[in-house]
């Protein structure tokens, strides 16, 4: 079966984790993606190992179903043969420091010179302006972004999430683009560039707090469990950002992850109050109403907490779920490795590597009828030297030791 992507090839010269999880992404979806690493490798083939001298986590969970050659770009050698490969790909991938491309001597109008068809996807920290030669890292994309502004408790200080919303959340942003570039191409003939700012990519996923910022002119914000109010939008704890009010609720026996997120609609305020044992409160007009029940939503999820304290949470679970009441478990990321219907929805994998066995890893969340995914283990550094060196550009045996004696490869 052909893939969706089959027949585009893709030069990552990414690093890290927001450059080569969008182009996992895009090996997912059928591309042929050469990994173009520096002979040391991507420094997160180093990155906290758990096993010795071998690729670590880091790099197996983002770099499957890759090619890998090595490359040092600094050398004359090493720029022509980059050159050859720009002229045979489809699309290149890069992540670099601002600039760090261009001193290489490849410029967006060199690159294009090279190959008037290639979409050039480039990630950076911001887009251009006062931050544009910040450095950027994925918690500081988060506090540039909004997010961190906004997360956590009213009384307690800004937090970061766990959600990789400044590297994957970038990586997803540039597949987007990029695709979009292919499709355009197909009716133009040509490449174009594509950039995605980190920090823009944050700030996309945090649209709500923006909306709630224009609504504080109008004074407090009524599903925030917040009591004062200032110019500024508040955290707000595990309030559900929407327009119907959640909260995570403790669950037995009270470990670190036994709650179940709850969320009260109107329709499922008679059937909660019926299973906390306080039937009379979906007669009370004190609270009966969402209108009656916004001032006081504290007091509300503690009354629900105290049904949901006594239960464990998949009890609660079910107990919710039979009354059509949104909800959903706390999962550690423990229960999420040993969840069966995450491992039957080809979401959590296990793929076999060459050093260090079998590891898991997250699958494919794209799913397309037409286009399954198989996730193949990810390359050793420099594994496909021979192919894409010998058998594709046409350099000779001969010359492969020569150039990496040089340090070229």
């Amino acid at each position: 079966m052909t893939l969706a992507l089959e027949g585009v090839r893709v030069l990552d010269m990414t690093h890290v984790q927001s450059g080569p999880s969008a182009t996992q992404l895009l090996a997912w979806l059928g591309a042929d993606v050469v990994k173009v690493e520096a002979p040391g490798g991507d420094i997160t083939r180093r990155q906290l190992r758990d096993v010795a001298d071998t690729d670590s986590l880091y790099f197996t969970m983002l770099n499957c179903n890759k090619r890998s050659i090595t490359l040092n770009t600094k050398t004359d050698r090493g720029r022509e043969i980059l050159t050859a490969l720009i002229r045979g790909a489809d699309v290149l991938v890069e992540n670099f420091a601002p600039g760090a491309v261009e001193r290489m001597g490849f410029t967006w109008e060199r690159i294009r010179e090279i190959n008037p068809r290639i979409v050039y996807a480039s990630i950076k920290g911001f887009g251009d302006g006062p931050y544009t030669g910040f450095k950027a890292y994925e918690v500081i994309a988060q506090a540039m972004g909004g997010s961190m502004a906004t997360t956590g408790f009213e009384d307690g200080p800004p937090m970061a999430t766990g959600a990789q919303i400044g590297d994957s959340g970038t990586g997803v942003h540039v597949v987007a683009g990029i695709l979009a570039a292919l499709l355009q191409r197909e009716r133009s003939g040509r490449g174009q560039r594509v950039s995605v700012a980190m920090q823009h990519a944050v700030l996309n996923l945090c649209r709500v707090k923006l909306r709630d910022q224009q609504r504080l002119d109008h004074g407090p914000l009524a599903e925030y469990p917040n009591e004062d109010f200032t110019d500024e939008v508040p955290r707000s704890g595990n309030a559900s950002g929407g327009g119907q009010p959640g909260w995570a609720l403790r669950c037995a026996p009270g470990g670190p992850n036994d709650y179940v997120y709850v969320i009260v609609q109107p329709a499922g305020w008679r059937p909660l109050a019926q299973l906390i044992g306080r039937p009379e409160l979906a007669q009370d007009p004190e609270w009966s109403t969402p209108e009656a029940r916004l001032p006081k939503l504290a007091k509300m999820f503690q009354l629900i907490e105290e049904w949901t304290a006594a239960l464990p949470k998949w009890q609660v679970l079910e107990q919710l779920t039979t009354h059509s009441i949104p909800c959903g478990p706390i999962l550690s990321p423990k229960e999420i490795i040993e969840d069966p219907s995450l491992t039957a929805n080809d979401m959590i994998v296990k793929v076999d590597h060459p050093q260090r066995g079998t590891f898991t890893t997250v699958g494919n969340p794209l799913k397309l009828s037409d286009s399954p995914t198989h996730i193949t283990t990810p390359p050793l550094l420099g594994q496909h030297n021979e192919d894409i060196y010998i058998d594709e550009l046409g350099l000779s045996r001969a010359e492969l030791p020569q150039l990496k004696e040089q340090g070229v490869i």
